[in-house]
């Protein structure tokens, strides 16, 4: 999806992928450290325990936090945003199980990190 939005060859290899995220400045970082999961069904999530952002956030000047789908959102504002007292923008999830949007329409609309 990144390589789409940024209009960039796809990375393969973990330098690549390192070297692809600093020359575009975006830092990738989940907000949930574990959680109890049953498969890939984001509905079974429990007993999470969010990552301490603050980590990331004392250390870079990030601009704008972006979460993946509904369920990134609900667990950033639930776990971290009382803490942080930050946005983030919501995005449409790049699951495979998001058939709403195309993959085109899915481009599209994450282009707004490159600004």
């Amino acid at each position: 999806m990144l390589a789409a939005v940024f209009d960039d060859e796809t990375p393969r290899t973990i330098p690549e992928k390192t070297a692809f995220l600093e020359r575009h400045r975006v830092a990738l970082w989940d907000s949930i450290a574990r959680c109890t999961i049953e498969g890939s069904a984001d509905s079974s999530i429990r007993d999470v325990v969010p990552n301490d952002l603050s980590v990331i956030l004392d250390h870079a000047p990030i601009r704008a936090i972006f979460c993946n789908g509904r369920t990134s959102l609900d667990c950033f504002n639930r776990y971290i945003r009382p803490v942080l007292s930050r946005d983030a923008i919501p995005l449409p999830s790049t699951s495979p199980a998001n058939a709403a949007r195309s993959l085109i329409q899915l481009t599209d609309a994450w282009k707004v990190i490159r600004s």
